[in-house]
This record gives structure tokens, sequence and C-alpha cells, in this order.
């Protein structure tokens, strides 16, 4: 089967997805919306992490801990919830971090700042759909 477009043309942006077509197959990304939730939340210019979290560091409930806003917290956690449908690498991430929504704390705030200096370094990365896969069906 041959690469085919349609009557109104190749589908480029479809909410907030960036789609790419070729012969080779599909490219879905959020490269623009995940560069807009950097700069919403003042993360444009923190240093890139190559890795999503830390070993070395445990979350807890840190009922002792500073509390801190929970409208930005839960703000950053369902912004990220929706990025999860082109990046299932940060998919458990975010779920287990949005567990701590009840009793928010600077620690947990600071995990989730990671998971978008991790973004930073990852922008460009979506889900690639194989024609030839997509034939098989």
């Amino acid at each position: 089967m041959e690469y085919e477009m349609s009557m109104t043309g190749e589908l480029n942006f479809f909410l907030r997805l960036q789609i790419k077509q070729n012969k080779q197959g599909t490219f879905v990304h959020q490269t623009k919306y995940t560069k807009e939730l950097l700069k919403k939340y003042d993360m444009s210019d923190a240093k890139p992490l190559t890795t999503l979290m830390t070993t070395s560091i445990m979350l807890v409930l840190d009922e002792d801990g500073e509390a801190v806003d929970q409208w930005e917290f839960r703000s950053m956690i369902g912004s990220l919830l929706y990025l999860t449908v082109t990046r299932p690498d940060i998919n458990f991430v975010v779920c287990l971090y949005a567990h701590f929504q009840a009793l928010l704390r600077t620690s947990h705030h600071q995990a989730v700042k990671r998971i978008l200096r991790y973004l930073k370094h990852t922008l460009k990365y979506g889900l690639w759909f194989f024609a030839s896969f997509l034939l098989s069906f």
C-alpha cells in the first residue's frame, strides 16, 4: 500500500499532539507542549537531567517537611499526565508522585521538578508507528 494523504491535507497538529507522517510511518510527539510546560513552571533554564528519578532518595509522606502550594503541584501532575499520551517513559513516575497530592511537601515538589528537567533533556521523544506494523492489522 502506498503512502496516502487525505483531501484536507496532511495532519500535523491535533489536540496538542504533533504528528509527522512519511513512508516509514507516523511519529507522534508533544515537543511544543513540553516546551510550554517548561516555560509555565519556570524550568526553561533549568539544567537537563538524563535520568527520570533518583534511587538515592525515597519519597515518603514526610509529615514533618515544609508544606508547599498544592495548586501548582496538582497543575504540574495534571499537565504531566496529559504528556504521558506520547511519553510512556514517564507514566510510572508521574502516577507515583500523584499519590502525594493530599499531604504535599517540598521533597515531593522537587521530585516533580526533576521530571521537568528530564523532559528538557528528552524533548524530542515520542511514539513511532511504523507503516509495516500498521499494515499488518
